[in-house]
């Protein structure tokens, strides 16, 4: 097996010099046009939602250092039953897949990217290869107009132009092609039995992966991204070979031809961007890349949780995008499907900012240095955009310094949009900044320099 690709719940990152592009055109050109989206509205639910605990790891035992640590209500084996049956109470009530739509909208977020499934196996969406399901008769959910979580949140983020990133996890700790009860407790995140040995459950659990995959990717119209977790199946790990390949291009040889699949820290041609996770790599990358970092501390939904400003999302988006990245913000909804409202006011002091600076976000390219003590840069066709990070009482030195190789035509201030008076000198761009008043600045300043 290669390198631990997963520690606590936390995927490691594959190395960038490994990144292998994809072959096909179709996918070159829906991935570059990708990469321009920039920020994704990411979002962990589930029943286990309820009980206010990681997502699905502390069903393994073999994790149970780290993702047991909640289970203090009762013993361990109470606990797990009770997370595996969570289903039977699911009953989110407040969910309207048209405000999480609305407000994406209204915070500057550009595609979804939702858990369709993850490792505990309970589906979002109205599978037929399973009743571990939002839509089987024993979700109290069911009988909702929306019970199909999945389809009517394709159905409101479509409606207003934002993209569709369907995470779905490899790993599948409810088939019983994967944790095979005839050979008792599953010991780690692993299949539970030899593959060599027992060929013909691992080709029922193949088919099982394909035909789920399948579902998502005909049922539930365009589907930008394939957002595969669970990078420990992979064929060099205990033989772990779901044949990715196979069911992939069959996707894209029959309904989606330009689907992008990250098939995280797995390398190869169907990892078509790397996905570092909770962190942002420490210099700028030449590949494609995604961070995925929650507003709280969790990924999924916790009732004590605390939740990031909305100064410090800003500058972790600056931070992300002036190194070529996409990130994609996770925000957990509650088990009643109202979203936390302190994590929803950070979002939307994103948004705000957002609508004054989006355009040297968006659709922008990396522009050297990057980033130098607290400023960051973008670029577009002819046009630097320098973004100076402010603290929580905003303010400019009257000559800011820019430290960047390029020679500038002209520069203005984003905010404010009036001139700014710059002057070019060995090797860096000075711009008067003593007359942009400060009034209405928050969490960072953006400047527009025009290139010669």
């Amino acid at each position: 097996m290669k390198e631990t690709v997963i520690e606590n719940g936390v995927h490691s990152y594959s190395p960038p010099e490994g990144y292998v592009p994809p072959k096909s055109p179709a996918v070159q050109r829906h991935l570059e046009w990708f990469m321009g989206l920039k920020l994704g509205f990411m979002m962990h639910w589930a029943p286990g939602s309820q009980l206010g605990t990681y997502e699905s790891w502390p069903l393994s035992d073999g994790d149970a250092v780290w993702s047991q640590e909640d289970f203090t209500w009762a013993p361990r084996e109470v606990c797990k039953r009770q997370y595996w049956e969570a289903n039977k109470t699911f009953n989110p009530v407040k969910f309207c897949a048209a405000d999480w739509a609305e407000l994406a909208k209204e915070c500057g977020f550009r595609y979804l990217l939702f858990t369709t499934k993850h490792h505990d196996g309970f589906c979002m969406y109205d599978t037929q290869t399973t009743d571990y399901k939002i839509t089987a008769p024993d979700c109290p959910f069911h009988t909702h107009p929306d019970a199909d979580v999945v389809g009517a949140l394709y159905r409101e983020f479509r409606r207003r132009g934002l993209a569709v990133s369907t995470y779905f996890s490899k790993p599948d700790w409810h088939s019983p092609y994967y944790w095979c009860p005839q050979f008792g407790e599953a010991p780690t995140r692993n299949v539970n039995y030899d593959i060599d040995e027992h060929p013909e459950l691992w080709v029922q659990y193949v088919q099982f992966v394909h035909q789920q995959l399948r579902e998502l990717c005909t049922h539930y119209g365009k589907i930008d991204v394939l957002w595969l977790d669970g990078g420990w199946v992979r064929p060099d790990n205990l033989g772990q070979d779901i044949r990715l390949g196979q069911i992939v291009e069959e996707i894209r040889s029959t309904t989606q031809p330009h689907l992008i699949v990250c098939d995280r820290t797995c390398g190869g041609e169907y990892e078509n961007f790397i996905t570092p996770e909770t962190t942002v790599p420490e210099t700028a990358l030449s590949v494609p890349w995604e961070t995925c970092i929650p507003v709280g501390r969790h990924f999924s939904f916790h009732y004590t949780d605390e939740f990031k400003t909305g100064r410090q999302l800003v500058h972790l988006l600056l931070e992300v995008v002036s190194k070529g990245g996409n990130l994609a913000l996770n925000i957990a909804p509650q088990p009643d499907g109202l979203l936390p409202q302190n994590a929803v006011r950070s979002l939307r002091e994103l948004g705000a900012w957002l609508r004054l600076f989006g355009e040297g976000i968006y659709e922008t390219h990396t522009c050297a240095p990057y980033g130098e003590e607290g400023i960051f840069y973008t670029q577009k066709g002819n046009r630097v955009f320098a973004f100076v990070l402010l603290d929580e009482a905003p303010s400019l030195p009257s000559r800011l310094t820019l430290h960047a190789p390029f020679q500038a035509a002209g520069a203005r201030c984003m905010r404010t949009g009036q001139p700014v008076k710059f002057r070019c000198e060995g090797g860096t761009t000075v711009l008067d900044a003593s007359c942009v008043p400060m009034g209405g600045a928050f969490y960072a300043e953006g400047f527009e320099i025009t290139l010669l």
